[in-house]
């Protein structure tokens, strides 16, 4: 059990709950991460608190941003705020508790339904307002293993048009493809294979993680869930499944052809995240020179900024002065900065 903890900040998603642990100096001290697929039941997200929470000492106050609510497990996501809070509440409620809810700051549970509006997938505008306080004009790439959030910042303030899903999907704000989770049916729908353009097969083959494990850009620690057929983590394994996209087994001969067609499909993800980008810069009255890097994907956020010749900040070297957890901090963003936001009201 780490001891020495004041505080713990808590990003609670649909795939996976990540928590930040705080000194008394008000410096990180630890990142966790763990798998948790809530949509297979309320009994996977109350075990992955309660197991995380088991590492610290008892009576250490937790502030928490959410984004379990959409997962299909509620019927709608005010619905999944009150239950959500309802499982926070039981294995988390022995401390202080506080649910932060984006411009409105944190709440108490007992509220939550009230601003279930705000609490929504609020987890991006915590590390944005962070941001907004500590840096210039600049724009938050976080690409994630599920999505990919783009959130302009400066002057002390969060400059995303959008709050909601729904309103930030429709300003190329928020994106649904990441670097693990996204399958590869929703990267493209053709790809080149063997000197023609071939249809890719709109099945759950291969994910994400498969093209970026072949690339070289995939960090294992990354891949925390299962592969498309339950199979190892390999590249061979990668190989064989993003094969199966274009009805192809894997040999010698089509063995250097997987390579390639995933280099392929990580540059059709990366050019879909470039047009979003490229969609929000567009519509500021800011010209933003730095692109902040966030995410377990944020290899691809150097290589845009890089192409846009802005400047390029990781995550990591702004939340905390620790070598050790800058890559969980940047991984972790969100985590980091809601137990920031809490500490600087507090104090």
């Amino acid at each position: 059990m780490m001891t020495g903890v004041v505080r713990l900040g808590w990003d609670v998603g649909g795939a996976h709950v990540k928590l930040a642990a705080f000194g008394k100096d008000g410096r990180l001290k630890a990142i966790r991460i763990a798998p948790c697929p809530i949509w297979r039941g309320e009994e996977h997200l109350a075990t992955t608190l309660r197991t995380l929470r088991a590492g610290f000492e008892p009576g250490v106050p937790s502030a928490v941003t959410m984004t379990a609510e959409v997962a299909d497990l509620w019927p709608d996501r005010h619905a999944g705020v009150i239950g959500t809070t309802a499982l926070l509440v039981r294995e988390l409620g022995n401390a202080p508790l506080a649910l932060f809810a984006g411009p409105e700051g944190f709440v108490e549970p007992q509220d939550a339904a009230a601003h279930s509006a705000t609490i929504a997938s609020a987890n991006w505008y915590a590390t944005a307002a962070v941001l907004g306080h500590l840096l210039p004009e600049g724009v938050l790439l976080d690409i994630g293993s599920t999505t990919t959030d783009i959130i302009p910042f400066g002057k002390g303030r969060v400059a995303a048009r959008g709050f909601t899903d729904a309103e930030r999907l429709a300003n190329n704000e928020l994106i649904y493809t990441g670097v693990v989770r996204t399958a590869v049916m929703a990267m493209a729908e053709s790809a080149p294979f063997d000197g023609r353009w071939v249809p890719l097969a709109a099945e759950f083959f291969a994910t994400s993680a498969d093209v970026h494990r072949l690339t070289g850009d995939l960090a294992e620690a990354a891949d925390l869930h299962p592969a498309a057929d339950n199979g190892p983590k390999t590249e061979e394994a990668s190989a064989r499944r993003l094969l199966r996209m274009v009805a192809q087994d894997l040999s010698a001969a089509t063995r250097p052809r997987a390579t390639r067609l995933a280099r392929h499909l990580a540059e059709a993800q990366t050019t879909r995240i470039g047009r979003a980008l490229d969609c929000v810069l567009s519509g500021l009255d800011f010209e933003p020179e730095l692109v902040v890097g966030a995410g377990v994907g944020r290899l691809l956020s150097r290589r845009l900024a890089e192409r846009r010749g802005a400047a390029y900040l990781d995550l990591g070297d702004v939340l905390t002065d620790e070598p050790a957890l800058s890559q969980e901090a940047a991984d972790c963003a969100p985590a980091v900065a809601v137990g920031l936001l809490s500490a600087a009201l507090s104090s």
